[in-house]
């Protein structure tokens, strides 16, 4: 499943909203220690990278304990200023795409990286993955082609090396139910913390209204990008 070579130097991109609605239309959620380790059994991880936006503004941020778990425990955490905004419908929307941030970090990386795997369906990201995989990088996209609809555009999983199913990962990277009472709270589930946030390139919903995917004209979108 993590296909990666001996002394193989790796890097992982991780899109955190993508990544969490690919696992939540999978019904499971991430525990990120545990997903380090799968990534390290076979070569050399030398950064894993974990982009987010934040709204500052708020008195407290739901995504902050994930934030700071992941930044003392082996992760180079990413984020920037979510904006939020009015649609032409009256809803609250948060915008906060982090595409140029991941994007510039895989090219500066790629001269002591061997291997660059990006957790993202985006089909943005296929220029991306061309650009570095000429720098001489092997790319891997995890994502899922199992959800209605798939999360991971045609055009990135052909661009791509090779394709990991994120399905297939469950086994080593799920994080297992726990009881309310008596929690550990050490790794925080990734589907609290995001509750309510799916990702687009507009912005994003909150908990309490119906998610439509828009492309930047307002038209829906029914395919992965």
């Amino acid at each position: 499943m993590v296909n990666n070579y001996s002394q193989e130097r790796i890097g992982l991109f991780i899109d955190g909203s993508n990544l969490y609605a690919a696992a939540r239309s999978l019904a499971f959620d991430i525990d990120y220690k545990r997903l380090l380790d799968a990534f390290a059994e076979n070569g050399r991880l030398i950064r894993a990278f974990y982009y987010t936006a934040l709204i500052e503004d708020q008195e407290y941020s739901p995504i902050r304990p994930l934030v700071d778990w992941l930044d003392y425990n082996g992760y180079t955490m990413v984020t920037k200023p979510a904006k939020e905004f009015t649609d032409s419908t009256g809803r609250r929307k948060i915008k906060g795409n982090m595409d140029i941030e991941l994007a510039i970090d895989m090219i500066e990386m790629a001269p002591v990286l061997d291997h660059a795997v990006l957790f993202s369906g985006d089909g943005d990201f296929r220029r991306l993955v061309e650009a570095v995989q000429r720098k001489g990088l092997r790319v891997t996209v995890v994502s899922t082609v199992r959800s209605q609809p798939p999360m991971v555009a045609d055009e990135l999983r052909r661009q791509a090396d090779d394709f990991i199913e994120l399905q297939d990962l469950q086994a080593k990277i799920a994080r297992a139910p726990q009881h309310r009472e008596g929690e550990d709270h050490e790794n925080p589930i990734s589907a609290q913390i995001h509750q309510g946030f799916a990702d687009d390139d507009d912005g994003e919903d909150f908990a309490d209204e119906p998610f439509e995917d828009e492309d930047e004209d307002g038209d829906d979108l029914t395919e992965a990008r």
